[in-house]
């Protein structure tokens, strides 16, 4: 035991590569199934090629933001003792990662997808298994990268910042390792919000088209292979909700580990590890969690045509969590010191522990872990409610289909709108619950407990766009019905597990920008936020309109390529004969090049907003302004988050009801009847909600934090310069004063 307690901070990166390895086994099985015929394969290929082009364009333009702000970063390194220049080397790994990350689902998506659709010509259960092993393979490359990228790094910063010389674990040498390892969490992150809003303008500009010339004015399939638009629309189902998704829960991850670290830092802690006990943490439970889902994701499986495949994901995904609980508890009890834990700042000028400070203990540290499952549990179970099939909020918007496509949109708002209420709640008690037990610390602790099981999430997330790409893949090569029926039970599942994977997703971003939020403070030398302050209050309102903005941005980006990719379908319609009988190609090429190059040039202004607003904010105004405008942004950014991405999510559902048939007033509507086409009208309205601008809103919000929290230290440093200088007038002054009167008297 001994030995484990000196050698653990090495067992961290050890479990990323388990995860590694164990991809690389199930990769190579994929690989392994059959592809189907020369049809099918020739479509997978288009598909391939495209998200390929896609990722390319997209990483031109990153390479030089990460070159840029690389620069910039050490820079900014020399000019603060608790930093380093080292900060670009640790961004640029984390840029890389997260780039690598998206790259890994993107390549097993593309495999995945044909084989999928050939393995559903035999069973449904068989089609289970090549898709969700491909979002498996996404989900632990995404979860073994992160770990294996922090916990190595830590080990590196640690060492030379704080071991080698002796340094305090609780003082300015570890804030130094901490704030230098913040840059790989700020470079992964900014490759997330990139790729995720570049992802999204590209999937769902292919996908309007698809949908209003194909399936609205030609009254074709939305996946006929006769629409130009159908390549481009499979691609942006594995650059957004894949390679986009993957690097946005990479980002997620880390992040979540890295504000639980900072705040780790602050806490007295009398361990076996050095008192680094609570930094350390944070990454064992990750590491465990990504045992335990694979041990959950060897248990999704079907056996009968008629087996429901979300309970299928729900066993995989309760076990996972379960067995990640029980193996925590045991943990935190060894790692985590007797007695009362509290944070440096609650001591006094003699060491004491201020009257009225927040003290807890490792069982309070434990209840907050339990608090943040719970909430990802719940959030899980509540976003299901509000977008799947057969419930109350979806067939309210099919109900409202039937007087037209004016009210489908009315309905599928409010639902949305509705469906803020409760998360909130479950949100608030969790923040309360798990900061009874364990302060702020407690906050971060939950956050980090709730996305112990990632690796799983994101299997069972990636498994949708693989199952759409392979029903996509069935109707282009025109299989028979049974097969189309298989991959379309999957491909429902995967929409309700897609908007889930969402909601959980922006639970997890609301706790980790409270406690990224809590480690901002301390870094940045504040006491406390004034909201009573109007340049406070005024930070304030501007970080509530930030989500507002981008989303408009968002929004309006996919509206533009949407009409570009409109006009694209129409003329190959109209100046292309031989479409519509089977007898000519489409140029599906030109969409895929609309879709590419609009998302690549309109990605830039909603990421800038994020990068340089708190920067802006900060170094003009000061610490506490940008903390009123986190606050803001925060509040905001969640409510948003959950409102565009349940309100999409229910319309997408509401449309996929009258492929099975849909009763409306005892009258059975099915595809092609008129409230079939206001649901296509409602789900259009939906994508860029729920696929484009609901889910970067996790990303916006984690991303101004950890801007936020990377220039602390020089805000900090400058605010004391300034306080500095008031005081040497104020005293100046009372100088003068005080000569004045002696020459009166």
């Amino acid at each position: 035991m001994d030995l484990l307690n000196t050698y653990l901070i090495y067992l961290i990166p050890v479990f990323g590569l388990v995860g590694i390895l164990v991809m690389a086994v199930k990769s190579a099985w994929v690989t392994k199934q059959e592809t189907g015929d020369a049809s099918m394969s020739e479509l997978a290929g288009y598909i391939a090629d495209g998200a390929m082009a896609f990722l390319r364009a997209e990483w031109k333009i990153l390479s030089y933001f990460v070159i840029v702000a690389g620069i910039l970063l050490a820079w900014s390194g020399t000019t603060v003792e608790t930093s380093s220049p080292v900060i670009a080397v640790s961004f640029i790994i984390g840029a890389f990662l997260s780039a690598f990350a998206g790259y890994l689902g993107m390549r097993i998506a593309t495999k995945s997808n044909v084989r999928t659709t050939q393995a559903a010509k035999t069973s449904l259960s068989q089609a289970l298994k090549v898709s969700f092993t491909g979002g498996t393979v996404m989900g632990l490359g995404v979860a073994g990268l992160a770990i294996i990228g922090l916990g190595s790094l830590f080990i590196v910063f640690y060492t030379m910042y704080v071991t080698s010389v002796g340094g305090n674990v609780n003082g300015e040498h570890m804030e130094k390792a901490l704030e230098v390892l913040a840059g790989f969490s700020l470079g992964a992150e900014s490759i997330a919000l990139f790729a995720r809003v570049g992802g999204g303008i590209y999937t769902k500009a292919a996908d309007v088209g698809a949908d209003l010339v194909g399936k609205v004015e030609a009254g074709i399939p939305e996946d006929d292979v006769r629409n130009p638009a159908t390549i481009a629309d499979n691609v942006g189902d594995n650059v957004g909700d894949v390679a986009g998704m993957g690097a946005d829960l990479f980002g997620s991850y880390v992040a979540t580990m890295l504000a639980t670290m900072v705040l780790g830092r602050e806490i007295v802690s009398a361990d076996k590890f050095g008192g680094i006990a609570p930094v350390l943490l944070p990454m064992v439970i990750a590491g465990l969690g990504l045992i335990f889902s694979i041990v959950g994701a060897a248990m999704v499986k079907v056996k009968q045509e008629t087996d429901s495949v979300q309970n299928a994901l729900n066993m995989g995904n309760w076990a996972s969590i379960v067995l990640t609980a029980i193996a925590t508890y045991f943990v935190v009890m060894w790692m985590l010191p007797e007695g009362n834990l509290y944070l440096t700042r609650d001591l006094d000028a003699t060491g004491a522990v201020k009257a009225g400070s927040l003290v807890f203990t490792k069982n309070g540290v434990f209840g907050s872990i339990v608090v943040g499952l719970v909430v990802g549990t719940l959030m899980s179970i509540i976003t299901e409610y509000y977008t799947a099939m057969g419930k109350r909020p979806v067939l309210s918007i099919i109900k409202q289909s039937s007087t037209g496509h004016a009210t489908n949109i009315i309905g599928g708002l409010a639902i949305g709108m509705e469906s803020t209420v409760l998360p909130i709640i479950v949100l608030a008690a969790g923040i309360y619950g798990s900061y009874f037990f364990a302060g702020l610390y407690g906050v971060a602790i939950a956050a980090a407990g709730m996305m112990a099981t990632t690796a799983m999430q994101l299997a069972i997330d990636a498994f949708g766009p693989i199952a759409d790409n392979a029903g996509g893949i069935a109707e282009m090569s025109r299989l028979p019905e049974e097969v189309r029926h298989r991959t379309d039970n999957l491909d429902a599942v995967g929409n309700t597990t897609a908007a889930t994977g969402k909601g959980f997703a922006i639970a997890s971003a609301a706790l980790t920008s409270l406690a990224l939020f809590a480690a901002f403070v301390g870094v940045a030398g504040i006491d406390h936020i004034d909201i009573y302050k109007a340049n406070v209050l005024a930070g304030l309102f501007v970080g509530g309109m930030i989500p507002f903005i981008f989303s408009a941005l968002c929004i309006s980006a996919v509206g533009r390529a949407a009409m570009s990719m409109v006009e694209e379908v129409r003329r190959q319609f109209r100046e292309i004969p031989g479409i519509m009988e089977y007898k000519a190609r489409p140029e599906y090429e030109k969409c895929v090049e609309i879709s590419t190059k609009a998302s690549i040039r309109e990605m830039v202004a909603p990421g800038l907003i994020a990068l340089i607003t708190p920067i802006l904010i900060g170094f003009i105004f000061g610490p506490e302004v940008l903390g009123g405008l986190l606050a803001g942004v925060t509040v905001s950014g969640v409510l948003m988050g959950i409102f565009q991405s349940n309100a999409g999510g229910a319309w997408d559902n509401a449309k996929k009801s009258f492929e099975k048939g849909v009763e409306i007033n005892g009258e059975i509507y099915y595809k092609k009847s008129d409230p079939h086409k206001a649901s296509v009208t409602g789900d259009t309205v939906g994508d860029p909600f729920k696929d484009t601008s609901g889910p970067s809103m996790n990303i916006l919000i984690k991303l101004m934090s950890i801007v936020s929290l990377v220039i602390a230290p020089h805000l900090n440093s400058a605010d004391a310069t300034n306080k500095m200088m008031q005081k040497q007038e104020k005293v100046q002054s009372m100088n003068v004063h005080t000569v004045q009167v002696d020459k009166k008297l």
